[in-house]
């Protein structure tokens, strides 16, 4: 990670202020209570505090979703509220709204439609979030149906289809199982590695410990300590030393040497043991290796393509080109074409005599030919997305208009 000094300022907020009032205008929270903060490039920042601490209104005020009560805030320099930061963001919200009839596929290629993203790249995309998150095999699952864990996944994948240089994450392991938490927290290591700018809201320490450069603890709509983590949970007050399984002879003495020299003792020898969350990890690991079966969620893949390196569909573009690309005048006349060999069979001979034979009955009736239709995007329903994006060509979009 870039130091946060010599990395430019992706989120800044000075003396960040929001109050709820009702209709009288009296105070009714004051959600966010003088905040400053910087979160910079290439930096994963963890907003930290218990529930009503104003970790979702922060969030929300970045968004633009909410309008500040007084102070500053700038995201990419530009206010939250200006359109053109947008598609520089991911969102995963606390609480995932997705239309319900769709399916998990109908549902990614609905918001890369949203921004811009042409047919090959959507293609590409979903398959590699569906992958990378393991809904590709209930992929034609109408949304309705998911669990929660599994919403939380086509929500993450929704956060990730633009590529975003932002990508902000409110509490994303609520609802999902340990192996989805293990899977979220190293995606968003991988991420923080390539560059992304990570912001993440969790009252889960756990999780935050483990991925978060720097953090704020909120409490009451004000910031309680800021660092790294290093800094926060360094503890100054003891010595911790780490070796091999020793004799109680051995601490015996050890601690004979500790009263001589430092006039202290020893607190308590303890056994080290592995954390709840391997041990269960550890668990999986070997069912999956015995091949048990399973109809919960299945693990997901490798990181989708196009989050772990730059996109290459510019490189895919002109490769296609080349490959298309029409034999000069020249190169005809330097190497002509030889023909190609017939293969046709004697059922290909009948097909060719019952074709040419209807061509010549009927001369007057031959239409021009006609353009070929658009190739439909595979498993896509396109009529239902078309109509919730309100395109002009989208069936019944002309019924609308004359009614």
């Amino acid at each position: 990670m870039i130091a946060p000094d010599a990395s430019p300022v992706i989120i800044e907020a000075v003396g960040l202020t929001k109050i709820f009032r009702d209709f009288w205008m009296r105070t009714k929270a004051r959600a966010v209570d003088d905040v400053d903060l910087q979160i910079h490039a290439h930096e994963i920042f963890g907003l930290l505090g218990p529930n009503g601490s104003g970790k979702s209104t922060i969030i929300k005020m970045i968004l633009g979703l909410l309008h500040k009560t007084r102070g500053q805030l700038t995201v990419f320099g530009k206010p939250p509220s200006d359109v053109s930061i947008k598609k520089r963001i991911g969102f995963l919200p606390e609480e995932s709204y997705l239309y319900q009839y769709l399916n998990a596929r109908e549902t990614l290629d609905y918001y890369a439609r949203l921004f811009g993203l042409d047919a090959r790249t959507r293609r590409r995309r979903i398959d590699e979030l569906l992958e990378m998150v393991g809904l590709t095999h209930v992929a034609h699952r109408p949304l309705g149906e998911f669990s929660k864990g599994m919403t939380r996944r086509i929500g993450l994948a929704q956060a990730l289809i633009n590529d975003p240089d932002l990508l902000i994450l409110d509490e994303p392991t609520s609802g999902l199982d340990p192996i989805g938490t293990r899977q979220v927290k190293n995606l968003i290591i991988e991420l923080g590695k390539r560059g992304k700018t990570i912001l993440l809201s969790s009252h889960l320490l756990a999780d935050v410990e483990d991925v978060c450069d720097r953090m704020v603890i909120l409490y009451a709509g004000k910031i309680r300590a800021e660092g790294t983590a290093e800094e926060l949970l360094a503890d100054s007050e003891r010595t911790v030393i780490v070796t091999p399984r020793l004799a109680e002879t051995t601490i015996s003495r050890i601690e004979q040497v500790i009263q001589e020299s430092e006039g202290k003792g020893i607190d308590s020898v303890e056994k080290p043991r592995q954390r709840l969350e391997q041990l269960f990890m550890d668990l999986v690991d070997q069912a999956r290796k015995e091949q048990v079966e399973t109809a919960g969620v299945v693990h997901g893949g490798a990181t989708a393509d196009f989050l772990r390196a730059d996109d290459a569909s510019g490189d895919d573009l002109i490769e296609s080109l080349v490959r298309e690309q029409p034999a000069t005048a020249d190169d005809a006349i330097r190497q002509p074409a030889e023909p190609a060999p017939d293969k046709t069979g004697p059922r290909d001979d009948v097909l060719a005599e019952l074709l040419t034979e209807k061509s010549v009955a009927s001369p007057e009736r031959t239409a021009p030919a006609a353009r070929p239709a658009p190739e439909p995007e595979a498993d896509v329903d396109t009529s239902m997305i078309e109509g919730l994006m309100g395109e002009p060509d989208a069936p019944g979009s002309s019924e609308q208009k004359s009614g």
